[in-house]
């Protein structure tokens, strides 16, 4: 089972979710999504808390309000951590996550240490918790299912977008084309439609003799 939480009102619309027990984390960690990111209580066992951001977001953008509920939620979930004061917790983006067939359930390392932040939570606030436990839904979710969906969804998208930069590309092509050829007066001035002063000449007419034919 999963268990879903919404986040503080003026923070957005935002979902935070983790998993019922340690063998459901490890299938949150196997099938999340490259907007989630993932709260721990450092050096102690602890709930995997995951922030769903939207499109576009980074860890460094996320709101201090949303932060805070976060590790709240996090250190409320850890028999230890819940009961000390000034924990650290530690969040990364989900991608950073590594996990080793050498490692046990629940357990995970990390590809890159430099995109791993640490918040230290002085205390426990009940108000965030009891205001996130009212939000709360419990739910079995398709973790392969959703993880599936999301990638046929972004690989339409990027589709979409290389078949609009191709479109742009061809515009531009066919733009540049049309300057060209007004540059170079094609069309315009061809040689053989021009008559000099000398042909005329050559051919014996005077300008009169050429401008009463005319009329």
């Amino acid at each position: 089972m999963v268990l879903y939480y919404k986040a503080r009102p003026d923070a957005g619309d935002y979902t935070i979710y983790m998993g019922a027990d340690k063998n459901e984390n490890e299938e949150l960690i196997k099938y999340g999504l490259p907007e989630d990111v993932w709260f721990h209580v450092d050096k102690v066992s602890s709930a995997h808390v995951y922030l769903r951001l939207k499109k576009g977001e980074t860890i460094d953008t996320i709101s201090e309000g949303l932060l805070e509920d976060c590790a709240q939620l996090v250190k409320a979930h850890s028999i230890q951590g819940n009961k000390m004061n000034n924990v650290e917790v530690v969040y990364t983006p989900w991608s950073n996550l590594k996990k080793s067939p050498s490692m046990d359930v629940g357990q995970v390392g990390f590809h890159n240490p430099r995109m791993v932040r640490v918040l230290t939570v002085e205390k426990r606030v009940n108000e965030i918790i009891n205001r996130l436990n009212k939000t709360r839904v419990e739910r079995r979710a398709d973790l392969k299912a959703e993880k599936d969906a999301s990638n046929a969804a972004e690989k339409a998208e990027r589709k979409m977008q290389l078949k609009e930069k191709k479109r742009k590309e061809e515009l531009e092509r066919q733009e540049k084309e049309k300057w060209a050829e007004i540059r170079s007066y094609k069309g315009l001035m061809v040689a053989e439609r021009m008559t000099s002063n000398r042909q005329i000449a050559s051919a014996g007419k005077s300008m009169q003799e050429m401008e009463d034919e005319f009329v």
